[in-house]
């Protein structure tokens, strides 16, 4: 077994987590049927590998394939009316409500893939798209998407329909991961999941992997952004007014629940699903404290199973407010159990964690907004900078495993049109820059990096302080030739056509990243200079299409709709460097390390362009 450190400064006893770092000790109850001698020696990595293709083998006659036969169906639904008792005082169905449903049908779908009782280690991802009310009907669906050696992923799709309509509305999604429940010490192994008929079933078996990358990467990101958040401590909050922010401490709920046999679950111990809606309960009382309504559950971080608990035992839930956002707020939970000894004792056992995100509900003339929070205990400090940690890592999350095809970004080039095209593309720069609510992702003694998020919009500005003047700097970075000699992100740079003074058109070649395909884009590149003392430099650049620039082979084209330079004089020998880049398909990839908090490729590129920039020769003229 190993202790995990996790995002709140708690610990988790779970040899369950470790089931991708290493090789694991086979059950005694495969050891026939797999050839292998009984005990509990590891299993060699090559052994491992023949063991899953000898279960692939297995596993295919019952299964069955999807050319010829029919495939058993390993999906499971349920379907529910709601009642009067389901919903909440508005005549909305309980979240909590949902939250129990969901479980169920989670668990019942492992155990249907696992021919074993499973045991709940997470649920995540819970997204709420909106919510159900009374005389609707529910459909759960849930399948598991990807096993692993000792572990699966179940994803969860709701849907709600009006019994007067035939269409139905997406309510949530959400992704459990399960285990199955040994009789002894040691893991169960899993069968893989076959068959995947689908391209939707492709896609999730996919991206289950994806998800679970970036859940064990989870810790030390976290621990990372963390030491980075400190060193942006004074500057967060000075943003906040002392005299109209309320303390976090103001908004503590601790509420206790008596486990009773109606919320045991079929293997004895308390019901999962009915943990996390006392859970939802604690959370939205303490969001309701700070702005004084109730506000709509829109996501949960993560609901992490640490132990279990049994009919007899004290439930105690307390939660807070741990920080607020400009649309959101964000509610810690934490579960600790007590049976009776140890509530004579007081002894805690911390079994469950979750972090809650709210919104308030969209009214009419009205921008949603919740009381700005402050921290007046060392703890609370730690809650309020671990919550903007947690939202940088969701909003990275949600960037690098979303699906959603874009439409194409590129506009045709032709000179014909090259005053409308350079026209819009400084003029989208310039709004670029204009939008407000950046928030600083890191910021050292030269370069600082800012994130800028609005529902699927996504851009990053990077700031650097540069020891020359502004022309200097705007010679250099309007000749895309030259950026090859600092940014590692570009193999080449080809100039394809230039149409006048400030507007070219170039080819580049970038490395592929991550093990993926190597991309190029085709750019245009609109330079101006100051119209005004005051103005800035710009160096604007987005995608467009050249008949004489077709697809390479080997290379991917990628598009980028709006990137680019401005540049502010501060004095005779430096100036601000403000770099900008709404974020594509195309160019997430080149940015996602930063975003999820285990790469500096931004900061080390950026201080690559400075020393560029501050050499004293301009090997570029206009």
């Amino acid at each position: 077994m190993m202790t995990q450190s996790l995002q709140n400064g708690f610990t988790l006893d779970n040899h369950y987590l470790q089931d991708l770092k290493g090789p694991v000790p086979l059950p005694t109850q495969y050891a026939p049927s797999l050839g292998v001698h009984r005990g509990s020696c590891p299993v060699e990595p090559h052994k491992d590998q023949e063991i899953q293709r000898h279960r692939s083998a297995q596993a295919a006659p019952l299964l069955g394939s999807c050319r010829g036969k029919t495939p058993a169906p390993m999906d499971v639904q349920m379907c529910q009316s709601i009642q009067p008792c389901h919903a909440d005082h508005q005549g909305d169905l309980s979240a909590g409500q949902l939250l129990k449903w969901m479980d169920t049908i989670a668990c019942l779908a492992a155990e249907r893939h696992a021919g074993m009782a499973c045991v709940t280690l997470s649920m995540d991802d819970i997204q709420f798209e909106e919510t159900g009310r009374v005389g609707q009907v529910i459909t759960i669906k849930s399948k598991v998407n990807r096993a692993f050696t000792t572990s699966m992923e179940v994803g969860i799709c709701v849907s709600v329909q009006d019994v007067r309509e035939r269409v139905e509305r997406l309510v949530c999604v959400a992704y459990s991961t399960f285990v199955g429940k040994p009789a002894g010490p040691q893991k169960v192994l899993l069968r893989p999941v076959e068959d995947l008929c689908s391209a939707e079933e492709q896609l999730q078996h996919s991206l289950a992997s994806e998800r679970r990358r970036l859940r064990l990467y989870n810790e030390q990101t976290f621990s990372t952004l963390l030491q980075d958040y400190h060193t942006l401590a004074n500057g967060v909050c000075s943003r906040r007014d002392p005299l109209s922010a309320v303390s976090t401490e103001f908004t503590r709920v601790e509420s206790i629940e008596l486990v009773l046999p109606p919320h045991a679950n079929h293997h004895g111990n308390t019901f999962r699903g009915q943990i996390m809606a006392w859970m939802e309960n604690a959370a939205t009382v303490a969001a309701s404290r700070l702005c004084g309504c109730f506000p709509s559950l829109r996501s949960v971080d993560m609901f992490r199973f640490r132990g279990p608990s049994s009919v007899g035992d004290r439930l105690v839930f307390k939660a807070v407010v741990n920080n607020t956002f400009n649309n959101s707020i964000e509610v810690g939970v934490r579960v600790e159990a007590y049976n009776c000894e140890e509530w004579t004792a007081n002894k805690p056992r911390h079994i469950n964690s979750a972090f809650l995100i709210y919104q308030l509900a969209n009214t009419p003339g009205d921008v949603p907004a919740f009381p700005q929070v402050t921290y007046t205990t060392q703890d609370g400090e730690r809650r309020y900078l671990s919550a903007i940690v947690r939202k940088r890592i969701r909003m990275a999350r949600k960037h690098i495993l979303s699906c959603k095809e874009e439409a194409p970004l590129s506009v045709p080039w032709d000179k014909s049109n090259q005053v409308y095209l350079g026209y819009n593309n400084v003029a989208a720069l310039t709004v670029l820059a204009g939008k407000q609510d950046w928030e600083a992702s890191s910021i050292s003694d030269r370069v600082a990096v800012y994130v800028h998020e609005e529902v699927e919009l996504l851009c990053v500005q990077v700031q650097m302080e540069v020891m020359t003047s502004a022309l200097h700097a705007f010679t250099l970075l309007a000749d895309l030739t030259l950026r090859p000699l600092w940014d590692k992100h570009y193999l080449s740079c080809e100039e394809v056509e230039r149409a006048d003074e400030e507007e070219t058109v170039y080819h580049i070649k970038c490395p592929p990243i991550n093990g993926g395909k190597s991309r190029d884009f085709v750019f245009l590149l609109s330079k101006r200079q100051p119209c005004k003392d005051g103005d800035p430099y710009v160096v604007a650049l987005r995608s467009v299409t050249v008949t004489t620039v077709p697809p390479v082979e080997g290379f991917l084209r990628s598009e980028a709709k709006c990137a680019g330079f401005l540049i502010h004089s501060l004095g005779l020998n430096s100036c601000k460097v403000c770099y900008y880049n709404q974020v594509t398909s195309g160019v997430l990839p080149y940015v996602a390390g930063n975003l999820a908090g285990w790469s500096k490729s931004m900061e080390e590129t950026a201080s690559a362009c400075t020393t560029f920039l501050e050499r004293d020769l301009i090997t570029t003229l206009f």
